[in-house]
């Protein structure tokens, strides 16, 4: 079982996304490598889709930005290609929807991430009980297929932690992406429970918005997620976007430590 423990070196992880393409993909190749300079464990480079079911306003409008300026999935490929010769071994995942996965072919989709080193990909909408026909392949290709849990997935816990890999991803709240004003979410209570059936990492997404919350998610779980603060910041600062998505980063890392 592939474990994602040995990426985080003993520490609370920070897991940043940013969107591959927005505002364009040498813009992306800067971005993870100012939020690789911050302290980040792991980054989500998530792949821009038509219908990101998942996603509030501000990822969906992100994904328009890179969709609208010719992002496909071939020259997100290229581009990690190219970051790869400076970046050999720092750990990747794709966010993505299985819509693209599914139309590029699973498995030269998968030999590609393997010939990228990605070590990971993340798929909102692949149900459970459908991973097995991705998984088996993913498997095949050394990429593990991370389990989302989510406030609603009680009499599932069980059943999901104690066949995930990599990482759990505790969704922290209902509904779609986006920086919230509190997490009312029991966190702790569901990553116990998760715990009791996997030692895998667990880390938390969906509405991390500052060193604060981060910090506060990373006294009940293994990491923090956070995508929609960075892309806030790039749908601001746009071309300028490096320097202030190193500020933040590095505001997060200093508070989970």
């Amino acid at each position: 079982m592939i474990n994602f423990k040995n990426y985080m070196k003993g520490k609370k992880a920070f897991i940043p996304f940013v969107t591959a393409g927005d505002p364009s993909l040498d813009k992306t190749e800067e971005f993870l490598k100012e939020l690789i300079k911050a302290g980040a464990s792991i980054i989500e480079v998530g792949i821009p889709f038509s219908d990101p079911i998942a996603e509030g306003n501000t990822i969906m409008e992100a994904d328009i930005r890179a969709l609208s300026a010719g992002t496909t999935l071939n020259k997100i490929f290229d581009m990690l290609k190219h970051f790869r010769q400076s970046e050999p071994d720092f750990p990747l995942v794709f966010m993505t929807y299985l819509n693209p996965v599914f139309a590029y072919g699973y498995d030269n989709f998968f030999k590609k991430c393997q010939d990228l080193k990605m070590v990971g990909i993340i798929i909102p909408d692949l149900p459970y009980e459908e991973k097995e026909e991705v998984k088996k392949i993913a498997s095949k290709y050394g990429v593990a297929v991370i389990s989302l849990i989510a406030p609603t997935s009680k009499q599932r816990i069980k059943m999901i932690a104690s066949e995930a890999e990599g990482f759990i991803y505790l969704v922290s709240s209902l509904g779609v992406t986006g920086v919230r004003d509190s997490i009312k979410t029991d966190v702790n209570g569901i990553a116990k429970e998760i715990k009791k059936y996997t030692d895998l990492p667990v880390c938390v997404g969906f509405g991390i918005k500052n060193s604060e919350s981060a910090r506060k998610m990373t006294e009940v779980a293994d990491g923090a997620i956070i995508g929609s603060a960075i892309v806030n910041i790039i749908a601001e600062h746009k071309n300028d976007s490096g320097k202030y998505i190193y500020d933040f980063a590095k505001t997060i890392v200093d508070a989970i430590k």
